[in-house]
């Protein structure tokens, strides 16, 4: 039986308890093996402002998500050329699995209601099953109608498998997560006020931010300019070695 795996993409800057809350729920309610976040290196929907490098960003994930043996970090996109773009991603995902998983992408409803704006949208109906999160003051309702109005008519909801289904495209689930108000965007605020973040994200997190003084000023690395591979201490990348791991922790 193929095993499943959750995906949550993301500039994670920084992670926070949401982000993990949302995985542990996904794992549960959709029964996965494993659950990978990948972190991306050039957003290609958030390009205004700069944004922390990647290294930071990378050991802060780490960081928060050491203790649980079903979560795994991949820094796929850091090695991939030019911007993070979800496609690419999935396709470099499947070519190495080579049809022995499913693949389950995580988004919330308001991102999926721009998702015509991706890069060759259409194509990740044939990826991965999206799995669409509720958000507050949008309705199930508009999931259905972007479904119909920019990706095919013929998906219908099936009640029993709580999924919209396809004859021929992959399923595209609604997942009611806990709603938790925090977000990157108030992380940083609150650190560049001098103010507690504490309950928000995990110690560990704290911890690096303190101890690199992270988000006390503009960050210094903007979406274009990536690292070398070895600042911070990355290593050169290994999709078998990476996959490997996150299957080991599954099995766990």
């Amino acid at each position: 039986m193929p095993k499943r795996i959750g995906i949550l993409g993301g500039t994670f800057n920084p992670v926070h308890i949401g982000h993990l809350r949302t995985a542990e729920e996904a794992l549960e309610s959709l029964s996965l093996d494993s659950f990978l976040f990948l972190p991306a290196a050039v957003p290609p929907h958030k390009t205004s402002r700069p944004i922390l490098a990647f290294h930071h960003r990378w050991n802060l994930l780490n960081l928060a998500i050491a203790e649980n043996p079903r979560f795994q970090a991949l820094d796929l996109e850091f090695h991939l050329s030019g911007k993070s773009y979800t496609v690419r991603t999935l396709e470099e995902l499947q070519r190495h699995f080579q049809g022995g998983v499913e693949l389950f992408f995580l988004l919330g409803l308001d991102a999926f209601l721009e998702i015509h704006t991706w890069w060759h949208y259409i194509e990740l109906f044939n990826l991965a099953q999206l799995v669409v999160m509720r958000r507050p003051s949008y309705r199930e309702e508009d999931l259905e109608r972007q479904l119909h109005d920019t990706v095919s008519d013929q998906y219908r909801w099936d009640a029993a498998r709580s999924c919209f289904d396809h004859p021929r495209l992959l399923p595209v689930h609604y997942l009611r997560v806990t709603y938790i108000d925090v977000s990157s965007t108030k992380v940083r605020k609150l650190v560049a006020q001098g103010r507690s973040i504490r309950y928000l994200v995990p110690p560990e997190v704290i911890g690096y931010i303190d101890d690199n003084r992270l988000y006390r000023v503009a960050e210094e690395t903007s979406p274009d300019q990536k690292e070398s591979l070895t600042e911070g201490g990355m290593k050169p990348f290994d999709l078998a070695q990476a996959c490997g791991k996150t299957m080991a922790k599954g099995e766990e």
